[in-house]
């Protein structure tokens, strides 16, 4: 993000990294979001689909419940 690879130590390596649309690094446009799913191995997320424009987010958060000790209304 912003230049910097992102380090995360609960990331699985994808079920088929050969899959991806990117074969360079990106740019994300204003506006635009990079969606990853919390199942980083198995999800299909922006690594396949792409930014998603912010006129496409039509809901929010509004109940955490995981991690149990995060349970509640952000």
């Amino acid at each position: 993000m912003n230049g910097v690879e992102a380090k995360e130590d609960f990331i699985n390596p994808c079920d088929d990294p050969t899959e991806f649309n990117f074969s360079k690094t990106i740019t994300i446009p204003p506006h635009d979001y990079f969606m990853m799913g919390d199942n980083r191995g198995s999800s299909d997320d922006s690594r396949y689909w792409g930014p998603v424009p912010r006129s496409w987010i039509i809901g929010e958060a509004f109940l955490t419940y995981w991690p149990p000790d995060r349970i509640g209304f952000p």
